[in-house]
């Protein structure tokens, strides 16, 4: 893999706000995660500062001949949604996991709006300052959609799609562009009640026990990133993603979709229209799974994930 920008991977280089919470995780999986994030600085034409981007790579296997594989998370996320995931995914491949723009630990700007414009160009900036190559993509809920945005802007760089319980098919809501003060700010404290994101966290997983203490702190240590609150308005406003229904006929690379049997988030139907529309495709059901199969079944989804990427 091509060397990067990057910073000291020690848990010391985690913003200051997020380091506390690493003591109230207990799966081995979430600490390893948290403890090898790292951080390179991403250059885009959309502003004149540079973004401190967060990231996690691995190699175990030390095949460099293997397509690295780059893991996009899901809305209002980070990249330890794939702690289960990336660990056994690189005993193959290079693999990478990354926090869109306005997302995960990634720097928050002030004065930069959040957009799939932005997320898209940013991500296309990260891969190539930091992996330079063409890539396996894979991309879980609206990670899915941010994915398949990339893969038909930039379908050399794409030579596998993956798409996990993926948004991208059914159209945006355009309420949130008339979302003002202090509306935009009540639905977003409303999204940071812990009440309200274990709701949200127990719809997600076929499986309730999965919604753990740690799986919570996961899910939420993201949000003592400063300007949280204003980049999720700004990524509402701009409309987030719609639909790429008519555009699904132009994707090039051969895609796997993986679809839990029991998504209550995005529903089933979503993972037929997928499969019908997208040229050579294939869809998997990872049974007994919701939303998360990454989370709920990563050893079935990692074997699928490899079969697809040999």
């Amino acid at each position: 893999m091509p060397n990067s920008p990057i910073s000291d991977s020690s848990i010391s280089n985690l913003p200051i706000e997020v380091t506390p919470s690493r003591s109230q995780l207990t799966e081995s999986t979430s600490i390893a995660m948290l403890d090898k994030i790292q951080f390179c600085l991403v250059s885009t034409s959309f502003t004149t500062e540079v973004i401190l981007t967060s990231y996690v790579s691995d190699d175990l296997a030390k095949k460099t001949s293997s397509i690295p594989i780059l893991l996009l998370h899901g809305f209002d996320s980070s990249l330890l949604e794939f702690r289960r995931l990336l660990p056994q995914l690189s005993t193959a491949h290079p693999t990478w996991a990354m926090d869109m723009f306005g997302f995960g630990l990634t720097e928050r700007l002030t004065n930069t709006q959040v957009s799939p414009t932005a997320i898209k160009e940013h991500l296309y900036c990260f891969w190539k300052t930091a992996i330079a190559q063409p890539i396996i993509l894979v991309g879980a809920s609206m990670g899915g959609a941010a994915a398949i945005d990339f893969a038909l802007t930039y379908p050399d760089v794409v030579k596998k799609l993956i798409l996990i319980g993926s948004a991208g098919m059914r159209k945006g809501t355009l309420a949130g562009k008339f979302l003002v003060s202090p509306l935009d700010r009540i639905a977003t404290n409303f999204l940071r009640s812990p009440k309200v994101r274990r709701e949200v966290s127990l719809k997600a997983y076929a499986d309730p026990s999965f919604v753990t203490a740690d799986a919570e702190v996961c899910a939420s240590l993201h949000l003592a990133m400063p300007r949280w609150s204003e980049s999720l308005i700004s990524f509402t406003k701009s409309g987030g993603y719609g639909s790429f229904a008519n555009q699904l006929k132009y994707l090039k690379p051969e895609t796997l979709i993986l679809w839990g049997d029991r998504d209550h988030i995005l529903g089933t139907k979503d993972a037929t229209k997928f499969q019908s529309t997208i040229p050579n495709s294939k869809l998997i059901w990872i049974k007994n799974s919701g939303h998360v199969p990454h989370l709920e079944h990563p050893k079935i989804t990692v074997q699928e994930i490899l079969k697809f990427a040999s």
